[in-house]
């Protein structure tokens, strides 16, 4: 595996927390989705916080990651190589060039504090699902956030309470459902999350033997 950087060709912000942002590589149908990528990569910047996505340089994620360069902050996309032409990328920012997708997620998860869900697509959804796995799994206790302000993850969250309802998941899930309806919100949650993380639950599968045989 070889992986090749680029390096950042302006002064930057280090402090702060190192926010990983999942997001669309497309623009969406509503403006307001934009309008929030620009407004949490300023955010990211202000804030003096870093931000690692997924490198490219079209829809929210083009959107996100100008922003926070343009307003000095450090920012760096990784990329598999074989979606350099696909996506672009952004000029002057840092970028880490992997092979795979898994290698990007690896990555993007390693250098992260927090991680901070846009609208998006499939591979939006597969990033945020991933890493909520993982949370579940406690390999991690990194929060995700699920951010938007017009309400685009409602369907998804409500998704999430129904696995729960249906017994699929279990309830301490509820908690690591997190969202926010606008970047100073997100900001908040990542926060106390980062200062004063969850207690996990143990790992535990729950035995239904007993339950069956009163069925049978």
């Amino acid at each position: 595996m070889t992986n090749k950087t680029e390096k950042s060709d302006s002064p930057q912000k280090t402090s702060g927390m190192t926010l990983c942002v999942f997001c669309g590589a497309s623009p969406g149908k509503d403006p307001k989705h934009m309008a929030l990528a620009e407004k949490l990569g300023i955010g990211i910047a202000l804030g003096g916080h870093k931000l690692v996505y997924g490198g490219g340089g079209l829809g929210l994620m083009g959107a996100v990651a100008r922003s926070a360069h343009k307003g000095g902050a450090h920012v760096t996309g990784v990329m598999p190589n074989f979606l350099r032409e696909a996506e672009k990328t952004v000029a002057g920012i840092e970028h880490e060039f992997v092979e795979t997708m898994h290698e990007r997620k690896i990555s993007m998860f390693d250098r992260a504090d927090a991680f901070i869900v846009l609208p998006g697509g499939i591979g939006t959804l597969e990033e945020a699902v991933e890493i909520l796995s993982w949370l579940r799994l406690n390999l991690h206790v990194k929060p995700v956030i699920f951010l938007s302000d017009t309400g685009y993850w409602e369907t998804l969250l409500a998704t999430f309470h129904h696995v729960v309802d249906s017994g699929f998941a279990a309830k301490s899930t509820r908690d690591d459902l997190l969202s926010a309806s606008s970047v100073e919100e997100a900001f908040a949650i990542a926060q106390s999350e980062i200062a004063q993380p969850r207690k996990r639950e143990p790992l535990k599968l729950k035995d239904d033997k007993e339950e069956l045989k009163k069925r049978v």
